[in-house]
């Protein structure tokens, strides 16, 4: 069980605010920082910082001790691979209108791309990697997404509400079809439309979004939304795409998981984010980087309907398990509350990232766990079983053959704790 270290990632969407609050740093941050990253990818590695005042790659770890840090059923499944990243993502602005590959979508996108001789880092790549990449955001704050095709027939009401002249053509062809191939049709036309025809077409959809702010009605927020990647992206034809996904808003605590294919776009706010050890994406738009339309194609999934939104399984008073279809990860959340200074006891389930979002917790050993039957040691990197204190911002490392932890919050009665745990969903 050791500290980590982890890398901040400085893109132009990030908040200058949310991480540097969250790590006790100096606010406003010099540079927008928009995700910490809390595991083994090969870009930027979380280290441990080792007893002896040493740090560790995590990466480098893993590779040197893959069935001591990650078990054998991990192992079995994943090689020596951590098979998920823990992230706090803040955005302040919108990211890119994205989608991501299924495992077999994966597997056959890399393995054509490595027989093109594809560069991995090349712009115009889509496959890096032969892996999936689902994942699931549980918002810190207020989050605002675009996640999900909105029901057709919902679409078709907006659609009809707005009654911009150019688009009306794009209406009937929904309307006539209001189900997931009419979506494909409609998204298709949308994505595929010349530069000149969007110059045309998205400020009269401009014009009437903000009319309808103005007057009202039940897609208000739709619309602003619109107005505001307008304003940021002009002319982006994810403009028009955002027209057709749901809206969604998260309070702490809520979640959702984007399953492959779904088509989203978060829009601001601070979240944990926990996903796939993967770097497959398949852009739609609102980015000036590649947008490969054929392909997004192939990947998109038109189900539509509304997204549902995550409140996690209670498991005792403090516990909450935000369960997916994911095999390569599961969230956790314990919270404690005021008044509220029980003991949890988190059991070993694979290799464990622990991360505290509010206050302070004391992370002690417990007998009984994976580590306390006598796999051996670390090789000196770790330090066998020994006690913790997370403040807000910090991390750990837990292995496999770690003992059991109970975690109990420190602090006044009335103080909010809350710690987030990422661990394997198919160990």
């Amino acid at each position: 069980m050791e500290l980590l270290r982890n890398a901040v990632r400085p893109y132009a969407w990030g908040s200058r605010t949310a991480i540097a609050e969250l790590l006790g740093r100096p606010v406003p941050a010099p540079h927008p920082e928009a995700e910490l990253w809390m595991g083994a990818h090969p870009g930027d590695s979380s280290r441990l910082l080792c007893q002896d005042g040493s740090e560790v790659s995590l990466v480098r770890l893993l590779d040197a001790e893959p069935t001591h840090q990650l078990g054998r059923a991990c192992t079995d499944i994943w090689g020596n691979r951590l098979p998920y990243l823990m992230k706090v993502l803040a955005a302040d602005e919108p990211l890119s209108l994205q989608a991501h590959p299924s495992a077999e979508q994966a597997a056959d996108g890399f393995a054509r791309e490595e027989a093109l001789d594809v560069p991995r880092s090349a712009p115009d790549r889509n496959y890096p990697d032969p892996t999936a990449k689902p994942e699931l955001i549980c918002a810190l704050t207020e989050f605002h997404a675009l996640a999900g095709f909105r029901a057709a027939e919902a679409t078709v009401r907006l659609l009809h509400q707005l009654d911009v002249p150019s688009l009306r053509a794009h209406v009937r062809l929904l309307a006539a079809q209001p189900d997931r191939d009419g979506l494909r049709a409609l998204f298709t036309t949308w994505i595929t439309l010349p530069e000149e025809n969007l110059r045309a077409l998205i400020p009269d959809l401009l014009r009437a979004c903000a009319e309808y702010v103005r007057s009202g009605g039940e897609f208000v927020e739709e619309c602003r939304t619109v107005l505001e990647l307008g304003e940021a992206y002009p002319n982006d034809a994810g403009v028009l795409a955002s027209l057709l996904l749901n809206r969604i808003v998260l309070r702490p605590g809520e979640a959702i998981y984007l399953s492959p294919g779904n088509l989203h776009a978060y829009l601001r706010g601070t979240g944990v984010e926990i996903l796939a050890n993967s770097d497959n994406i398949l852009r739609c738009g609102l980015t000036p980087k590649h947008v490969d339309v054929a392909e997004l194609l192939k990947v998109l999934d038109f189900g539509n309907g509304e997204m549902r939104v995550l409140t996690g399984e209670r498991r005792g008073t403090n516990l909450t398990v935000y369960r997916t279809e994911a095999e390569e990860f599961e969230l956790s959340r314990v919270e404690w509350n005021s008044g509220d200074r029980a003991g949890v006891l988190l059991d070993s389930a694979g290799p464990q990232i622990l991360l505290c979002t509010e206050g302070a917790v004391r992370l002690s050993p417990t007998s009984g766990g994976a580590g306390s039957n006598g796999n051996g040691g670390h090789n000196g990197h770790t330090g066998g079983a020994r006690e913790l204190e997370l403040s807000q911002g910090d991390s750990v490392w837990l292995a496999a053959s770690d003992p059991c932890v109970l975690a109990q919050p420190l602090g006044e009665a009335h103080e909010r704790v809350q710690l987030f745990r990422a661990a394997p969903g198919a160990v």
